[in-house]
């Protein structure tokens, strides 16, 4: 049972390692826009989807001996295709597109935490202490980029979107003609 419970992590491992890589590079392609904090500073969605860690994403599996190969994670595959298609029907830049960004990262975050969690069990089971280590620092990353992409959406881009909606600008903050009506 031992050696199954390796394949499954070694499975699990390189399911993670793939898809991480052509998220990010969708993230970077879409993701310019840099938003100001409350703190006065700024910070770009590239920067806050943090360094899309190829190479630490790789050394739970150079620790395990596995390498990468060609598996393709369907669901974040499919997770990633609904987020660049909820960007393309929201291509008018401004805070709309910004949550739509937001929301397609934050769906990508929760599957990420959902697997290193699991990748963790894995390793504890199966005693490889330097392994776990290295997923439960990535796994912490993970929550930590939910953390601020939900702190940033709540102090700036939510705010921003619901100005443009207040002033009844179209373009700004809502849909065309999307007007909230006076209280």
């Amino acid at each position: 049972m031992k050696s199954e419970v390796r394949e499954l992590l070694t499975e699990e491992l390189k399911d993670a390692y793939r898809p991480r890589n052509r998220r990010c590079a969708a993230c970077r392609r879409r993701s310019g826009r840099r938003v100001p904090m409350p703190c006065g500073k700024a910070f770009s969605f590239t920067s806050i989807r943090h360094r899309c860690r190829s190479s630490a994403s790789n050394k739970p599996m150079e620790k395990m001996s596995v390498r990468p190969g060609r598996k393709v994670c369907e669901a974040m595959r499919g997770l990633v295709e609904e987020a660049q298609h909820e960007i393309e029907e929201h291509d008018e830049k401004g805070p709309i597109l910004d949550l739509v960004i937001v929301a397609g990262m934050q769906r990508i975050e929760h599957y990420e935490i959902a697997a290193y969690g699991t990748d963790v069990a894995l390793a504890e089971a199966l005693g490889e202490k330097e392994v776990v280590d290295l997923l439960a620092e990535t796994l912490e990353e993970e929550k930590q980029t939910d953390l601020k992409l939900t702190e940033v959406t709540r102090t700036t881009i939510m705010p921003e979107a619901l100005a443009g909606d207040e002033e009844g600008d179209g373009e700004r903050g809502g849909r065309p003609g999307g007007r909230r009506k006076a209280a």
